[in-house]
């Protein structure tokens, strides 16, 4: 069966073993809910809709609080998750770090930091021109086109919109498991601001 869990990424430290220092990514994982099952007779596909975060009453939107009760708990996002089979699973149920073990690969999903408008150089890694003898190119994008067919092709590298985009993270190791503070402690840097949701799926 499918591992998966919703929580709040806190921060990166470091832990020193006996050979290196080795760079963590420290997520707050509390207990989710599953809200709903989706199943392949009923819905075209298999899934598990968990919900995580705390939130009142009064801040949930009347067709989201009717779909929550049903799970018996009110929270601040909901996520689905596919999965090939649910027989095991039922709403209601808690799904928390324990299901993840040292050792296991996951893949991180998250919205990543976002960055503005930004130029060529920073969005692109374009190089720039030249820094001396009067030059005026320094950090622009140069020739977009020549004079046929006088239009810029589409998905031309130029500056825009930077960052701030859903993504996928793949072979993400599980360093630890913190059963007792709900924290799952991963193997490098992942995409994502501190304190944003992220979701982990084995």
């Amino acid at each position: 069966m499918a591992k998966f869990i919703l929580g709040k990424k806190i921060g990166m430290t470091r832990i020193f073993t006996d050979k290196q220092s080795v760079p963590l990514t420290v997520v707050h994982a509390l207990p989710n809910t599953i809200l709903q099952l989706k199943a392949q007779r009923s819905d075209g596909y298999n899934a598990v809709q968990v919900g995580a975060g705390e939130i009142k009453e009064k801040n949930v939107k009347k067709p989201a609080l009717g779909h929550m009760k049903k799970g018996g708990a009110l929270h601040l996002v909901a996520k689905e998750f596919y999965t090939e089979e649910n027989d095991n699973l039922k709403v209601g149920d808690k799904v928390n770090v324990t299901q993840f073990a040292k050792g296991d690969e996951v893949t991180i999903t998250a919205i990543t930091k976002g960055k503005g408008y930004a130029g060529v150089m920073k969005r692109h890694g374009f190089h720039g021109g030249p820094k001396t003898h009067g030059s005026d190119h320094h950090r622009a994008p140069g020739s977009i086109g020549g004079a046929y067919p006088q239009r810029v092709f589409k998905g031309k590298k130029m500056p825009g919109h930077l960052g701030a985009i859903v993504t996928s993270q793949k072979k993400t190791k599980v360093f630890d498991i913190n059963e007792r503070e709900n924290l799952i402690l991963l193997t490098g840097s992942i995409p994502g601001a501190n304190n944003s949701w992220i979701s982990i799926k084995q």
